[in-house]
């Protein structure tokens, strides 16, 4: 295979002085063989947040979900447990679930050569399957990818040996909030989902996260935001410092889009933690924002090297959705911060392939922490060989 360079320039293109260094190359956003090699590299090598548990109701529910260049499906046992295939039968290749989501009685069964599987994926039936008696089939079964469950999502991994969870998962949170504990009061596997949105963006999944890492554009484009959170408009983003949560105004009764009061504390978010915003990026694809009363959660899915869908659920605590509560005012202040950041984004994305980003451009100081994630980029694509793949230089 042939594969793209990805060594971006000499940094001296980018740095005319010490306050600034340099970011990723514009072909870094534009390349489909960069984005190639990111699909292997990192989306079918990491852990990827696929879906909420909460959305299989029961046995015989599916999800189907693209990870990397693979639909996987993902589906819940007779026992109730969280199952994960390749959604691929083993007869002749066809997908065998079309749809993104369905309920099954107790089989799957392929609509092309009626291949049937159990939900834990072993091959149970199949037209003629008598006349042969030395078919394995177990060994026939569905193709298993790992799945953790975390935070009330199921989490999956297309690698042979799969990293540890607790280093690249919930390790990013510890390394965030400074507390392995801190995210585990918010009890986010027992929240129930008041909303969800899906955002189309026609933008590269990279500046994405670099738009959810940094504050630098909030006070040019969040008003709403930094009405709530004022520190915001200084620049410097949550993510910035280790621990840190930014604080509500003192005239902020809530983190709703007008600054009225939301719903009560969850139960076991104490006093140091009330009135304060926690922002995390767990890479390579969801970001988690914490506040007092509700928990907002973003995954992404990429889907080419200029566009990806961004997933956004609303989590509150279940006696909130059961009672009907309008959670409207909480939700419209994030999606409007959302949809303000996607449309940066997609102003940004088609000036990655002109001439003037081809060396591509500069982090100020409040932005030098996104050189780590160029870094941790250009560090898991020079893993696919082809090419050196130095970061950009401080």
């Amino acid at each position: 295979m042939t594969t793209t360079p990805v060594s971006p320039p000499p940094a001296a293109a980018h740095a005319p002085s010490p306050s600034l260094i340099a970011t990723l190359a514009g072909h870094y956003y534009t390349d489909p063989g960069i984005f190639r090699r990111e699909q292997e590299q990192i989306f079918e090598r990491l852990w990827f947040c696929a879906v909420r548990g909460s959305d299989l109701t029961g046995p015989g529910a599916y999800r189907t979900v693209r990870v990397g260049r693979e639909s996987v499906l993902i589906t819940r046992n007779r026992a109730g447990e969280l199952r994960a295939f390749l959604n691929i039968c083993r007869h002749r290749g066809a997908r065998l679930c079309t749809e993104d989501s369905g309920q099954v009685r107790r089989t799957l069964q392929c609509p092309y050569h009626a291949w049937t599987y159990d939900l834990d994926g072993r091959l149970v039936a199949a037209p003629n399957l008598r006349r042969m008696p030395d078919l394995d089939r177990t060994g026939r079964g569905l193709v298993t990818v790992p799945l953790r469950e975390w935070l009330g999502y199921a989490w999956v991994c297309l690698a042979d040996r799969p990293p540890s969870f607790e280093e690249t998962v919930t390790g990013a949170v510890t390394e965030r909030l400074g507390d392995p504990a801190a995210i585990d009061r918010y009890r986010t596997e027992a929240l129930a989902l008041g909303r969800r949105l899906t955002y189309d963006v026609r933008a590269n999944w990279k500046l994405i996260v670099e738009n959810f890492m940094e504050c630098y554009h909030c006070a040019t484009i969040h008003p709403e935001l930094t009405g709530v959170l004022p520190e915001f408009a200084e620049g410097f983003a949550a993510q910035y410092y280790v621990g840190h949560g930014a604080e509500f105004a003192e005239e902020a009764a809530g983190f709703t889009v007008d600054g009225s009061a939301g719903f009560g504390r969850l139960p076991d978010i104490g006093g140091d933690r009330d009135r304060r915003y926690y922002a995390i990026t767990v890479r390579p694809q969801v970001f988690v924002n914490l506040v007092p009363d509700h928990v907002i959660v973003h995954r992404m899915f990429p889907a080419a090297a200029d566009r990806t869908l961004v997933v956004c659920d609303w989590l509150y605590e279940p006696d909130v959705v059961e009672s009907g509560a309008d959670v409207g005012k909480s939700v419209e202040l994030f999606h409007r911060v959302n949809t303000q950041d996607f449309d940066a984004c997609e102003r940004t994305q088609p000036g990655m392939a002109s001439r003037a980003y081809r060396d591509g451009g500069v982090l100020v100081p409040s932005e030098h922490h996104i050189g780590a994630f160029h870094r941790w980029v250009t560090e898991r694509l020079a893993d696919a060989g082809g090419g050196a793949a130095h970061p950009p230089a401080d």
